[in-house]
């Protein structure tokens, strides 16, 4: 007999890990998100649940995914750079997309407010919003996700932190995404001296929206430190140096990291370090 019960949030997450295509993986999780939102906001409640998430996500044939060291380097003065730029930026929000879902599907066995689901549903929704928005400017300059090869090292933050909850806030939101707010701003930049004004605007989108998601890893961050009696400062640092196998450089955009709950005495010593 088929079962027809509903989906838990988790099982959704699950689904959404385990389907392969951009495109599909990210309509699913507007679905899902809109589902959730729905049971919110007076509809069927939808039960957190448990999942079985796969170690890693299921992924498209292409792009070839290399070693970070064989990556060709990008030219941004030229209209070939450009597109390996985008390419990039769809590759790190398809990985977002998935950086999310596995929170909401891996955790499950951590008490939490449901006001944490809440953050992370909308951040996946987010996050599937700006895959596409780069795909179709990607598509529209007569490329495509999967044209160029990509970066194989991106999940490994989430294997590493595969079973420590604390370890995965700290480095997923808190380092990898609070990157992306130092070095958006000069990705736009290239795109202005370019003239291509809906690059531009939806690169302004991710920007915007991204400062949310560091924010949710700070504030749960601090949650979990405050119910464990632990510093939060020392805490992230001892993490961060356990699980983020690179270093944090500057230049750092201190105006919108404060602005999403990391102070300076975050980062700069590990920098420093």
């Amino acid at each position: 007999m088929t079962d027809t019960s509903p989906l838990t949030l988790a099982q959704m997450a699950e689904e959404v890990l385990r389907t392969a295509d951009g495109r599909e993986k990210t309509a699913l999780a507007h679905k899902h998100a809109a589902a959730w939102r729905a049971s919110r906001d007076g509809g069927t409640p939808i039960e957190i649940g448990t999942a079985t998430p796969p170690m890693q996500p299921a992924r498209p044939d292409a792009p070839a995914l290399l070693d970070p060291r064989d990556v060709p380097k990008r030219k941004p003065g030229t209209p070939e750079g450009r597109l390996a730029i985008l390419h990039a930026i769809a590759h790190i929000e398809l990985n977002a997309v998935d950086l999310h879902w596995d929170l909401i599907a891996r955790f499950t066995h951590v008490p939490f407010p449901i006001g944490f689901y809440d953050d992370w549903v909308k951040s996946a929704d987010e996050e599937a919003k700006h895959f596409n928005l780069i795909c179709d400017r990607l598509e529209a300059l007569g490329s495509h996700y999967g044209a160029l090869p990509a970066h194989a090292g991106m999940w490994r933050a989430a294997e590493d932190t595969a079973e420590d909850i604390m370890g995965r806030l700290a480095v997923v939101p808190m380092v990898l995404e609070a990157r992306g707010l130092d070095v958006t701003p000069g990705m736009i930049q290239i795109f202005k001296q370019a003239k291509d004004a809906e690059t531009v605007a939806a690169m302004d989108v991710i920007y915007n929206e991204e400062v949310a998601h560091v924010a949710y890893g700070s504030k749960w961050f601090h949650f979990l430190c405050g119910r464990e009696n632990l510093d939060p400062k020392e805490t992230f640092h001892d993490l961060v140096q356990t699980y983020f196998h690179s270093t944090l450089r500057p230049p750092f955009n201190e105006e919108k990291r404060a602005e999403a709950g990391l102070p300076p005495d975050f980062y700069w010593p590990l920098a420093n370090a």
